[in-house]
Protein backbone atom coordinates (compact mmCIF):
# COMPACT_ATOMS: atom_id res chain seq x y z
CA UNK A 1 0.00 0.00 0.00
CA UNK A 2 1.43 3.76 -0.42
CA UNK A 3 1.67 6.48 1.12
CA UNK A 4 -0.20 8.40 -1.29
CA UNK A 5 -3.59 5.41 -0.99
CA UNK A 6 -2.21 5.27 2.90
CA UNK A 7 -3.83 9.17 3.26
CA UNK A 8 -7.20 8.06 1.81
CA UNK A 9 -8.12 4.32 2.78
CA UNK A 10 -9.44 4.90 6.58
CA UNK A 11 -11.76 7.42 5.17
CA UNK A 12 -15.44 6.57 5.92
CA UNK A 13 -17.86 5.56 3.61
CA UNK A 14 -21.88 5.28 4.01
CA UNK A 15 -23.39 3.53 1.41
CA UNK A 16 -28.08 2.88 1.10
CA UNK A 17 -27.60 1.98 -2.07
CA UNK A 18 -26.98 2.84 -5.92
CA UNK A 19 -28.30 3.28 -9.40
CA UNK A 20 -27.09 3.70 -12.92
CA UNK A 21 -27.24 6.56 -15.45
CA UNK A 22 -26.50 5.81 -19.18
CA UNK A 23 -24.68 8.19 -21.46
CA UNK A 24 -24.32 8.35 -25.05
CA UNK A 25 -22.72 10.70 -28.11
CA UNK A 26 -21.49 10.50 -31.61
CA UNK A 27 -17.86 10.98 -31.48
CA UNK A 28 -14.86 12.34 -34.07
CA UNK A 29 -13.57 9.18 -34.33
CA UNK A 30 -16.98 7.99 -36.07
CA UNK A 31 -18.44 5.86 -33.59
CA UNK A 32 -21.24 5.68 -31.35
CA UNK A 33 -19.82 6.00 -27.72
CA UNK A 34 -22.22 4.40 -24.69
CA UNK A 35 -20.67 4.79 -20.97
CA UNK A 36 -22.44 4.15 -17.57
CA UNK A 37 -22.28 6.09 -14.49
CA UNK A 38 -22.30 4.71 -11.47
CA UNK A 39 -24.26 6.60 -8.87
CA UNK A 40 -23.80 5.58 -5.18
CA UNK A 41 -25.92 7.23 -2.62
CA UNK A 42 -25.41 7.75 1.03
CA UNK A 43 -27.46 8.50 3.94
CA UNK A 44 -26.93 11.99 4.48
CA UNK A 45 -28.24 12.93 0.69
CA UNK A 46 -25.15 12.98 -0.93
CA UNK A 47 -24.37 10.94 -4.13
CA UNK A 48 -20.93 9.85 -5.31
CA UNK A 49 -20.38 9.04 -9.22
CA UNK A 50 -17.73 7.13 -11.51
CA UNK A 51 -18.20 6.49 -15.04
CA UNK A 52 -18.03 2.84 -16.96
CA UNK A 53 -16.04 3.09 -20.06
CA UNK A 54 -16.24 -0.32 -21.62
CA UNK A 55 -16.33 0.50 -24.94
CA UNK A 56 -18.77 -2.98 -26.23
CA UNK A 57 -22.30 -1.71 -26.36
CA UNK A 58 -23.21 -4.61 -25.60
CA UNK A 59 -22.36 -4.65 -21.82
CA UNK A 60 -23.87 -1.56 -20.97
CA UNK A 61 -27.37 -2.98 -22.47
CA UNK A 62 -27.25 -5.87 -20.64
CA UNK A 63 -26.06 -3.59 -17.49
CA UNK A 64 -29.15 -1.90 -18.19
CA UNK A 65 -31.33 -4.43 -18.95
CA UNK A 66 -30.28 -6.28 -15.61
CA UNK A 67 -30.75 -2.96 -13.55
CA UNK A 68 -34.34 -2.01 -15.24
CA UNK A 69 -35.34 -6.07 -14.18
CA UNK A 70 -34.03 -5.72 -10.80
CA UNK A 71 -31.69 -8.85 -11.62
CA UNK A 72 -28.40 -7.18 -9.90
CA UNK A 73 -26.97 -8.69 -7.03
CA UNK A 74 -24.86 -6.40 -6.26
CA UNK A 75 -25.01 -5.15 -2.10
CA UNK A 76 -23.27 -2.03 -1.68
CA UNK A 77 -25.24 -1.17 1.58
CA UNK A 78 -23.02 -0.60 4.60
CA UNK A 79 -20.85 1.38 6.50
CA UNK A 80 -17.25 0.33 5.84
CA UNK A 81 -13.75 2.47 5.43
CA UNK A 82 -12.99 3.24 1.89
CA UNK A 83 -10.13 0.65 1.79
CA UNK A 84 -12.90 -1.57 3.39
CA UNK A 85 -15.22 -1.15 0.77
CA UNK A 86 -12.21 -1.72 -2.06
CA UNK A 87 -11.51 -4.99 -0.16
CA UNK A 88 -15.45 -6.11 -0.49
CA UNK A 89 -15.72 -5.51 -4.16
CA UNK A 90 -12.93 -8.41 -4.61
CA UNK A 91 -16.24 -10.64 -3.83
CA UNK A 92 -18.70 -8.74 -6.27
CA UNK A 93 -19.06 -9.94 -9.75
CA UNK A 94 -19.85 -6.48 -11.61
CA UNK A 95 -21.22 -8.27 -14.66
CA UNK A 96 -24.08 -9.63 -15.07
CA UNK A 97 -23.10 -11.91 -17.94
CA UNK A 98 -19.20 -11.73 -18.74
CA UNK A 99 -17.80 -8.78 -20.87
CA UNK A 100 -16.94 -8.74 -24.28
CA UNK A 101 -13.47 -8.35 -23.68
CA UNK A 102 -11.72 -9.17 -20.40
CA UNK A 103 -10.09 -5.66 -19.64
CA UNK A 104 -13.85 -4.45 -19.36
CA UNK A 105 -13.43 -5.93 -15.47
CA UNK A 106 -11.20 -3.37 -14.54
CA UNK A 107 -13.01 -0.38 -16.12
CA UNK A 108 -16.47 -1.26 -14.54
CA UNK A 109 -14.29 -1.83 -10.88
CA UNK A 110 -12.80 1.18 -11.67
CA UNK A 111 -16.89 2.81 -11.92
CA UNK A 112 -17.78 1.79 -8.75
CA UNK A 113 -14.21 2.76 -6.93
CA UNK A 114 -14.50 6.19 -8.02
CA UNK A 115 -18.16 6.48 -7.21
CA UNK A 116 -17.33 5.16 -3.63
CA UNK A 117 -14.32 7.43 -3.17
CA UNK A 118 -16.10 10.53 -4.42
CA UNK A 119 -18.73 9.73 -2.62
CA UNK A 120 -16.20 9.26 0.55
CA UNK A 121 -15.11 12.08 0.28
CA UNK A 122 -18.12 14.24 -0.06
CA UNK A 123 -19.25 12.63 3.41
CA UNK A 124 -15.86 13.76 5.02
CA UNK A 125 -16.26 17.50 3.42
CA UNK A 126 -12.89 17.68 1.71
CA UNK A 127 -11.39 16.87 -2.12
CA UNK A 128 -9.34 14.18 -3.77
CA UNK A 129 -6.35 17.51 -3.87
CA UNK A 130 -6.97 17.92 0.15
CA UNK A 131 -7.10 14.71 1.37
CA UNK A 132 -3.99 13.03 -0.68
CA UNK A 133 -2.20 16.71 0.72
CA UNK A 134 -2.13 17.83 -2.77
CA UNK A 135 -3.23 21.21 -4.64
CA UNK A 136 -5.38 21.62 -8.02
CA UNK A 137 -3.43 23.36 -10.55
CA UNK A 138 -4.84 24.49 -14.44
CA UNK A 139 -4.29 21.50 -16.27
CA UNK A 140 -3.04 21.81 -19.82
CA UNK A 141 -4.71 19.42 -22.61
CA UNK A 142 -4.26 18.24 -25.67
CA UNK A 143 -6.58 17.16 -28.03
CA UNK A 144 -7.10 13.23 -29.62
CA UNK A 145 -8.52 13.09 -33.10
CA UNK A 146 -8.48 10.50 -35.94
CA UNK A 147 -7.33 11.63 -39.25
CA UNK A 148 -9.00 9.01 -41.96
CA UNK A 149 -12.43 8.96 -40.85
CA UNK A 150 -15.05 8.23 -43.78
CA UNK A 151 -11.83 8.49 -46.27
CA UNK A 152 -7.84 9.28 -47.01
CA UNK A 153 -6.39 10.74 -43.90
CA UNK A 154 -5.50 14.70 -44.51
CA UNK A 155 -4.59 17.70 -42.41
CA UNK A 156 -7.95 18.79 -42.98
CA UNK A 157 -9.09 18.18 -39.60
CA UNK A 158 -6.32 19.60 -37.73
CA UNK A 159 -6.44 22.94 -39.87
CA UNK A 160 -9.75 23.09 -39.04
CA UNK A 161 -9.62 23.48 -35.09
CA UNK A 162 -6.12 25.84 -35.31
CA UNK A 163 -8.79 28.13 -37.28
CA UNK A 164 -10.66 28.07 -33.65
CA UNK A 165 -7.22 28.34 -31.50
CA UNK A 166 -3.69 28.10 -33.04
CA UNK A 167 -2.21 27.56 -29.81
CA UNK A 168 -4.28 23.85 -29.84
CA UNK A 169 -1.89 20.99 -29.23
CA UNK A 170 -2.25 17.16 -30.56
CA UNK A 171 -2.38 13.70 -30.16
CA UNK A 172 -2.69 11.37 -33.40
CA UNK A 173 -2.84 8.19 -34.23
CA UNK A 174 -0.38 7.14 -37.11
CA UNK A 175 -1.78 4.55 -39.64
CA UNK A 176 0.04 2.96 -42.51
CA UNK A 177 -2.23 5.12 -45.00
CA UNK A 178 0.11 8.22 -43.60
CA UNK A 179 1.89 9.52 -46.44
CA UNK A 180 5.65 11.28 -46.05
CA UNK A 181 3.55 14.66 -47.52
CA UNK A 182 0.99 14.37 -44.95
CA UNK A 183 3.28 14.14 -42.16
CA UNK A 184 5.51 17.43 -43.62
CA UNK A 185 1.88 18.96 -43.16
CA UNK A 186 1.29 17.90 -39.66
CA UNK A 187 4.74 18.35 -38.79
CA UNK A 188 4.86 22.25 -39.94
CA UNK A 189 1.72 23.23 -37.68
CA UNK A 190 4.24 22.48 -34.78
CA UNK A 191 1.13 21.69 -32.88
CA UNK A 192 1.85 17.49 -32.39
CA UNK A 193 2.52 16.74 -28.87
CA UNK A 194 1.59 12.68 -29.07
CA UNK A 195 1.81 10.28 -31.82
CA UNK A 196 0.18 7.05 -30.60
CA UNK A 197 1.88 3.70 -32.61
CA UNK A 198 -1.05 1.75 -30.96
CA UNK A 199 1.43 -1.58 -31.27
CA UNK A 200 -0.02 -2.99 -28.36
CA UNK A 201 -4.06 -3.33 -29.28
CA UNK A 202 -4.83 -6.90 -30.41
CA UNK A 203 -8.26 -7.42 -31.83
CA UNK A 204 -10.08 -3.79 -32.56
CA UNK A 205 -10.15 -1.63 -35.25
CA UNK A 206 -7.51 0.82 -34.34
CA UNK A 207 -4.70 -2.03 -34.34
CA UNK A 208 -0.97 -1.18 -36.19
CA UNK A 209 1.58 -3.38 -36.88
CA UNK A 210 5.71 -2.47 -35.11
CA UNK A 211 6.30 -1.76 -38.33
CA UNK A 212 9.95 -0.44 -38.45
CA UNK A 213 9.49 1.72 -41.43
CA UNK A 214 6.45 3.74 -40.18
CA UNK A 215 8.52 3.95 -36.68
CA UNK A 216 11.51 5.60 -38.80
CA UNK A 217 9.32 7.86 -40.88
CA UNK A 218 7.06 9.25 -37.85
CA UNK A 219 10.18 9.50 -35.49
CA UNK A 220 11.97 11.59 -37.63
CA UNK A 221 9.16 14.04 -39.25
CA UNK A 222 8.25 15.24 -35.09
CA UNK A 223 11.77 14.82 -33.21
CA UNK A 224 10.13 16.32 -30.39
CA UNK A 225 6.92 14.45 -29.90
CA UNK A 226 6.23 11.92 -27.41
CA UNK A 227 6.11 8.23 -29.23
CA UNK A 228 3.19 6.22 -26.91
CA UNK A 229 2.81 2.29 -27.24
CA UNK A 230 5.18 1.76 -29.54
CA UNK A 231 6.64 -2.16 -29.75
CA UNK A 232 10.10 -3.69 -29.34
CA UNK A 233 11.05 -6.16 -31.81
CA UNK A 234 14.22 -7.38 -33.30
CA UNK A 235 13.19 -5.12 -36.30
CA UNK A 236 12.07 -1.94 -34.02
CA UNK A 237 14.90 -2.18 -31.39
CA UNK A 238 17.36 -0.11 -33.31
CA UNK A 239 14.92 2.66 -34.31
CA UNK A 240 13.52 3.07 -30.90
CA UNK A 241 16.71 2.57 -28.74
CA UNK A 242 17.95 5.87 -30.44
CA UNK A 243 14.49 7.95 -29.46
CA UNK A 244 14.29 6.10 -25.79
CA UNK A 245 13.77 9.36 -24.03
CA UNK A 246 10.79 10.03 -26.30
CA UNK A 247 8.76 6.78 -25.44
CA UNK A 248 5.81 6.50 -23.41
CA UNK A 249 3.38 3.67 -22.82
CA UNK A 250 -0.28 3.76 -22.23
CA UNK A 251 -2.13 -0.01 -22.98
CA UNK A 252 0.32 -2.32 -20.66
CA UNK A 253 -0.18 -0.16 -17.91
CA UNK A 254 -2.00 -1.41 -15.47
CA UNK A 255 -0.26 -0.97 -12.00
CA UNK A 256 2.93 -1.00 -10.62
CA UNK A 257 4.54 -4.51 -11.98
CA UNK A 258 3.15 -3.33 -15.26
CA UNK A 259 5.78 -0.49 -15.39
CA UNK A 260 8.31 -2.41 -14.20
CA UNK A 261 7.89 -5.23 -16.96
CA UNK A 262 7.83 -2.98 -19.47
CA UNK A 263 11.21 -3.20 -22.27
CA UNK A 264 12.93 -0.28 -21.09
CA UNK A 265 12.66 2.15 -18.01
CA UNK A 266 10.07 4.32 -19.34
CA UNK A 267 10.96 8.40 -19.71
CA UNK A 268 7.06 8.98 -19.78
CA UNK A 269 3.83 7.19 -18.86
CA UNK A 270 0.18 7.73 -20.20
CA UNK A 271 -1.91 7.35 -16.59
CA UNK A 272 -5.64 6.26 -17.58
CA UNK A 273 -7.46 5.56 -14.12
CA UNK A 274 -9.71 3.66 -15.22
CA UNK A 275 -7.11 0.74 -16.79
CA UNK A 276 -5.93 0.25 -13.10
CA UNK A 277 -9.43 -0.65 -12.02
CA UNK A 278 -8.83 0.53 -8.22
CA UNK A 279 -7.66 3.53 -6.50
CA UNK A 280 -4.72 1.53 -4.57
CA UNK A 281 -3.19 0.55 -8.03
CA UNK A 282 -3.28 4.11 -9.40
CA UNK A 283 -2.05 5.80 -6.58
CA UNK A 284 0.68 2.99 -5.91
CA UNK A 285 1.50 3.59 -9.62
CA UNK A 286 1.45 7.35 -9.68
CA UNK A 287 4.33 7.97 -5.83
CA UNK A 288 5.98 5.36 -8.01
CA UNK A 289 6.79 7.10 -11.28
CA UNK A 290 6.95 10.65 -8.64
CA UNK A 291 9.73 9.01 -6.81
CA UNK A 292 11.64 8.51 -10.23
CA UNK A 293 10.97 11.08 -11.95
CA UNK A 294 9.10 9.43 -14.56
CA UNK A 295 6.96 12.27 -16.82
CA UNK A 296 3.21 11.19 -16.71
CA UNK A 297 0.40 12.96 -18.54
CA UNK A 298 -3.38 12.00 -18.51
CA UNK A 299 -5.39 9.76 -20.44
CA UNK A 300 -9.49 9.27 -21.30
CA UNK A 301 -11.50 6.92 -23.04
CA UNK A 302 -14.04 8.56 -24.35
CA UNK A 303 -15.51 9.44 -20.74
CA UNK A 304 -19.21 11.59 -21.46
CA UNK A 305 -19.67 12.17 -17.63
CA UNK A 306 -18.52 12.89 -14.54
CA UNK A 307 -15.46 10.50 -15.34
CA UNK A 308 -13.48 13.16 -17.67
CA UNK A 309 -13.71 15.48 -14.50
CA UNK A 310 -12.07 13.12 -12.23
CA UNK A 311 -9.00 12.91 -15.27
CA UNK A 312 -8.94 16.41 -14.95
CA UNK A 313 -9.10 16.12 -10.72
CA UNK A 314 -6.08 13.56 -10.74
CA UNK A 315 -3.97 15.36 -13.56
CA UNK A 316 -4.54 18.72 -11.85
CA UNK A 317 -3.02 17.22 -8.41
CA UNK A 318 -0.35 15.33 -10.19
CA UNK A 319 0.89 16.48 -13.63
CA UNK A 320 -1.10 19.43 -14.41
CA UNK A 321 1.73 20.57 -16.95
CA UNK A 322 2.13 17.06 -18.76
CA UNK A 323 0.30 16.99 -22.54
CA UNK A 324 -2.82 15.35 -20.86
CA UNK A 325 -5.31 13.62 -23.50
CA UNK A 326 -7.91 14.53 -21.43
CA UNK A 327 -9.53 17.56 -23.56
CA UNK A 328 -12.85 18.51 -21.90
CA UNK A 329 -16.33 16.26 -23.58
CA UNK A 330 -17.03 19.09 -26.21
CA UNK A 331 -13.76 17.77 -28.60
CA UNK A 332 -15.61 14.44 -28.89
CA UNK A 333 -17.97 16.12 -31.33
CA UNK A 334 -17.84 15.05 -34.74
CA UNK A 335 -16.93 18.13 -36.01
CA UNK A 336 -14.64 20.96 -34.93
CA UNK A 337 -16.59 23.77 -33.70
CA UNK A 338 -15.87 27.09 -31.55
CA UNK A 339 -17.22 26.45 -28.49
CA UNK A 340 -14.90 24.75 -26.18
CA UNK A 341 -13.16 26.13 -23.71
CA UNK A 342 -9.29 26.65 -23.98
CA UNK A 343 -6.22 24.94 -22.39
CA UNK A 344 -5.21 25.20 -20.10
CA UNK A 345 -8.39 24.41 -18.01
CA UNK A 346 -8.47 26.85 -14.53
CA UNK A 347 -8.57 24.54 -11.66
CA UNK A 348 -11.64 25.30 -9.96
CA UNK A 349 -12.51 27.18 -6.93
CA UNK A 350 -14.85 25.22 -5.18
CA UNK A 351 -14.42 21.45 -5.95
CA UNK A 352 -16.31 19.02 -4.66
CA UNK A 353 -15.63 15.30 -4.14
CA UNK A 354 -13.46 13.64 -6.86
CA UNK A 355 -15.21 16.30 -9.11
CA UNK A 356 -12.92 18.60 -10.53
CA UNK A 357 -16.26 21.65 -10.72
CA UNK A 358 -18.50 23.05 -8.47
CA UNK A 359 -22.36 21.17 -8.92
Amino acid sequence: MSDLYDRIADLPLAVEGFDLDRHEMDTSAGFTRVTTVVELRGPDGAVGRGEGVAYDTEDHDRLRDAHERGALDWAFAGEYTFDGFSTALDDVDLFPEPPEREVSRHYRRWAVESAALDLALRQADTTFAAALDRSYDPVRFVVSTRLDTGGDPSAERIHEWLDVDPDMEFKLDPTDAWTPELMDDLAATDRVRILDLKSYYEGTEVDTDADPERYRQVAEAFPDAVLEDAKFTDETRAILDGVADRLSWDYPVVDVESVEALPIEPEWLNVKPSRFGTVSDLLETIEYCLERDIALYGGGQYELGVGREHLHAVASAFYPDGPNDIAPSAYHSPEPHADVPASPLDAPAEPVGLRWSRE
